[in-house]
């Protein structure tokens, strides 16, 4: 299939418009249908030797939500620790999950064993069922931004939380818990840049050529 600048801008117009939502979540519903549209976007994402590693936990019980949200508490509370100042008090002010009000959360897992202690293309960097996991999460951020739903990635929760509330077998790695619902409006700038956390590093600093260099 042939795709046209039409098709281009779309693609540019979804990514550059991805937020990390945690905040003004609407109470309504996701479709079944639409959560299928967006884990089969997440099915397809690439993966080393083709192990689809992933699987996907659908929450949507209010009391499940409410076990999770009790653990970003507490892992909140601990993290606000490490910072000190006016830093910490910025953390504090900052709205950093929406295990609550997003009807839906999805957490995703990781199988290495999948197909076997042997995979193509993982014999050198054994890590690369990992980020085929986190190749699916993006998939299903982009895809959710298509179908006009905020998603935000809940990463101040420790993972043993996850195991325990939804019995998650402990051979299996935890990529994350992602919250999902429609919102009132998105966002044009990311909260953390918005509210002074951290501004966006300029692509200019990040590009290199031929070899590292800082000054390339």
């Amino acid at each position: 299939m042939h795709f046209d600048s039409t098709h281009r801008d779309h693609l540019y117009n979804i990514i550059f418009n991805r937020r990390d939502v945690r905040r003004d979540f609407l109470p309504t519903p996701v479709d079944d249908a639409v959560i299928q549209r967006l884990l089969t976007a997440a099915h397809h994402a690439p993966s080393v030797g083709f192990m689809q590693p992933w699987d996907f936990i659908i929450i949507k019980n209010p009391k499940t939500r409410a076990k999770i949200k009790d653990g970003f508490l507490a892992a909140n509370e601990a993290s606000a620790k490490l910072f000190d100042g006016e830093r910490k008090t910025l953390y504090r002010s900052l709205k950093l999950e929406g295990i609550e009000e997003a009807p839906l959360g999805i957490c995703i897992t990781c199988d290495r064993s999948r197909t076997g202690d042997v995979v193509l293309g993982r014999t050198i960097k054994p890590e690369m069922d990992l980020f085929s996991a986190v190749c699916a999460v993006q998939n299903l951020w982009l895809a959710a931004r298509a179908e006009n739903l905020g998603m935000g990635w809940v990463s101040i929760l420790e993972d043993q939380v996850l195991y325990d509330t939804l019995e998650i077998p402990e051979n299996l790695d935890i990529i994350g818990y992602f919250c999902i619902g429609y919102v009132e409006a998105f966002q044009t700038t990311p909260d953390l840049e918005r509210y002074g956390w951290q501004d966006r590093r300029p692509l200019s600093e990040a590009i290199h050529y031929e070899k590292w260099n800082i000054n390339s």
